[in-house]
């Protein structure tokens, strides 16, 4: 009998989740920055290995909303909570080396446990001493010690995701690595760019969209507008003589092209939509959760 389910992947932000996913599906498809909230949507994505197919989400940091963009991201990852047959909570190593990490429950503000199966994933081990891990084996025997970003301990994270996932055929093609479409990862992937290169400037007023996407052009030709929330930000995005966006649309075009695998022609602009992670219409145009739908 086979095995299939979904595997949700949650936490504090910055505790390693979208690099998880990575390393599961063997593909990049979340966006990774050292910045803090850099998931705002639920990814997925689809690892299929002998007789278990996990369907995984990987989602937004949890977080206490400052903003309804921040309730929108808290949406989302309270669902992908909900839907999850095992929930790998992703705790960094780091910060609870000497003291207990919250309960999953504690961590979400959820009033009590979700009804997944749940597993504690330590991740960030690459950076404890042989000692420290040591201990960390000892406090957390039932857990899981890792580090998404060598890989370290993948195996038997797999290992026991795979034993709590239910018996069930698989629920897509064995081929599929997720069920988004291309043009949602084109405009992750331009936003990482943007990330990288702009710095602490305007890392969270930045959203991107893809407005035209021409399957069967020859290069694949995508239009792609990165919003901003005032005149001074576009400034920034721009750069002098508009030498900035070249440089991010070059490294952006060049990371849609080994995910697409084709030549692209990226036509790239920037707009200003004012305040657009406080307008509930404007955050639900740029494909977000409803932030006023609690979870």
């Amino acid at each position: 009998m086979t095995k299939a389910g979904i595997v949700t992947v949650a936490g504090y932000p910055n505790a390693g989740k979208s690099t998880l996913l990575n390393q599961l599906v063997g593909e990049k498809l979340a966006i990774t920055s050292a910045k803090a909230q850099s998931t705002r949507h639920r990814i997925v994505g689809i690892r299929t290995e002998g007789e278990a197919q996990m369907i995984i989400l990987d989602t937004p940091g949890l977080l206490e909303p400052k903003d309804i963009l921040h309730s929108a991201m808290r949406n989302a990852a309270l669902g992908a909570v909900r839907d999850a047959d095992v929930l790998v909570h992703v705790v960094d190593a780091t910060r609870v080396l000497y003291k207990s990490p919250p309960t999953f429950a504690e961590a979400a503000g959820l009033p009590a446990a979700p009804r997944a199966r749940l597993l504690l994933a330590l991740n960030k081990s690459d950076l404890l001493s042989d000692e420290q891990r040591i201990e960390m084996r000892l406090a957390y025997p039932h857990s899981v010690l890792l580090s998404a970003t060598g890989g370290d301990g993948m195996p038997e994270l797999v290992a026991a995701i795979t034993q709590l996932l239910p018996q069930s055929p698989f629920l897509y093609p064995e081929d599929e690595i997720s069920t988004q479409p291309v043009r949602f990862f084109c405009a992750e992937f331009v936003r990482e760019t943007a990330l990288e290169q702009l710095g602490d400037e305007l890392p969270h007023a930045l959203a991107c969209e893809i407005e035209e996407y021409r399957e069967g052009s020859k290069p694949l030709y995508i239009r792609a507008v990165l919003h901003v929330e005032r005149d001074s930000q576009k400034r920034i995005v721009i750069g002098a003589s508009g030498q900035q966006i070249k440089k991010l649309g070059k490294a952006a075009r060049e990371k849609i092209e080994r995910f697409v695998g084709e030549p692209v022609y990226l036509d790239l602009w920037v707009k200003v939509l004012p305040n657009w992670r406080r307008n509930r219409s404007a955050l639900m145009r740029l494909g977000y959760d409803d932030p006023t739908v609690s979870r």
